[in-house]
C-alpha cells in the first residue's frame, strides 16, 4: 500500500500539478456550460440507425456542460462495472446513415475522475488534435478511476457501446492512451484486440500480455522520451522486442513487421526545442506531433477550424 501510494504522489508531481503540455487553451479558455438537453434526467436511451431501432444495454445520464464542442461528463450506467463518465464530441453531420470512425482517448494521472470531471480534456490535447486528422469521427474521451483491470473493462465496455448503438465503420477505431492510460490501454489490447484499428501507447509502460494483440495483430506505436522521468524508455523498448520477435517467430516479413509495431524514442532535444523540460510530462507533445498522430489515423494532418 505504501509503495503504491508513493507511487501515486510521484505521478501527481510529473503530471497533476502542472503538465507542460496543457494547452494554452485550457489555461486561458472560458469554459462555456450550457443545457445540452431539455431533459437531463437519467434515461433509457434509444438511437435510430438507418432502418433499425437499437436500444443501449444500460442507462445513460448525458452531461450538461459543453468545453469545446465536447459534452463533459456523461454518464453510461454499466451492469455489472458501475458508472462509467466519460466526455463526447459526435460531429454535427453525423444522422446514423453513413459509417462515421470513432477514436478512444485514455487520460494519464491527472486526468483520472476523483481529479474533476472533465479535467482530462481540459489538460491533455490528444481529443482535440486528433479533430485534424479525421472530418467524420465521433470523438470518446473516458474518465476512468485508475490504470488497472477495472478501467480496461470499463473501456471496452465504452467502446463496445458505441459500436452497438451508433455506426461506425469498423475499420477505423482508433484508441491511444497517455502515462497511466497506456497502462490501461495495454491491459484493454490483452482483452479485446480485435475491437480496434489501431493503438498508440504515448510515455507509458506494457502491462498485458503479448499473445492477444499478436494473434489480432493489432498495430502498435510507441513512443517515448529517452529518459522519461517516471517510466524510463526501457519499458517500451523491452514491450516493442517482444512483439518483434513473436512477428519474427511467426515468420512475417520485416516489411510487414514495421507495419505493425513501431518504437518511437523522442531524444532531449525533441523536448528542449519545444520548450519543455519534463519528458514524462511532456509526453503530451506527441498530441501535435504529425507523424505519430498521422501514423494512428493513417492520414495526414489537415487545417481546420479552431475548437
Amino acid at each position: 500500500m505504501l509503495e503504491k501510494a508513493m507511487m501515486l504522489i510521484f505521478m501527481l508531481v510529473l503530471t497533476g500539478c502542472s503538465p507542460e503540455y496543457i494547452s494554452e487553451a485550457a489555461a486561458n479558455e472560458t469554459v462555456v456550460s450550457e443545457a445540452v438537453s431539455s431533459n437531463a434526467d437519467t434515461q433509457k436511451l434509444v438511437f435510430e440507425s438507418s432502418n433499425d431501432v437499437q436500444e443501449i444495454g444500460g442507462f445513460v445520464t448525458e452531461g450538461t456542460e459543453i468545453y469545446r464542442d465536447f459534452i463533459v461528463d456523461s454518464v453510461l450506467q454499466s451492469e455489472g462495472l458501475g458508472n462509467i463518465h466519460y466526455c463526447v464530441t459526435i460531429p454535427d453531420s453525423y444522422d446514423g446513415s453513413t459509417p462515421y470512425s470513432l477514436y478512444i482517448t485514455l487520460p494519464g494521472y491527472e486526468g483520472l475522475y476523483f481529479q474533476g470531471a472533465g479535467i482530462n480534456i481540459r489538460s491533455e490535447e490528444f481529443a482535440f488534435e486528433a479533430q485534424k486528422y479525421k472530418e467524420n469521427m465521433i470523438i470518446v474521451a473516458p474518465q476512468l478511476d485508475d490504470w488497472g483491470e477495472l478501467s480496461a473493462d470499463k473501456t471496452i465496455a465504452l467502446t463496445e457501446f458505441f459500436l452497438r448503438n451508433y455506426n461506425i465503420d469498423r475499420e477505423q477505431v482508433y484508441i491511444n492512451g497517455y502515462s497511466g492510460g497506456g497502462e490501461t490501454l495495454s491491459l484493454v489490447l490483452d482483452k479485446r484486440p480485435e475491437l480496434y484499428t489501431r493503438a498508440l501507447m504515448c510515455s507509458s509502460q506494457w502491462d498485458g500480455d503479448y499473445e492477444a494483440v499478436t494473434e489480432a495483430k493489432i498495430p502498435v506505436y510507441f513512443v517515448i522520451g529517452e529518459s522519461d522521468e517516471y517510466y524510463g524508455s526501457e519499458p517500451f523498448k523491452e514491450a516493442y522486442e517482444a512483439i518483434y520477435n513473436r512477428y519474427k517467430a511467426e515468420g512475417i516479413s520485416e516489411e510487414e513487421i514495421q507495419k505493425l509495431v513501431v518504437l518511437d524514442i523522442k531524444p532531449a532535444s525533441y523536448f528542449e526545442d519545444r520548450g519543455v523540460t519534463n519528458q514524462h510530462g511532456g509526453g503530451g507533445l506527441f498530441s501535435r506531433d504529425e507523424t505519430v498522430m498521422g501514423w494512428l489515423f493513417g492520414t495526414e494532418y489537415s487545417e481546420q477550424a479552431e475548437n
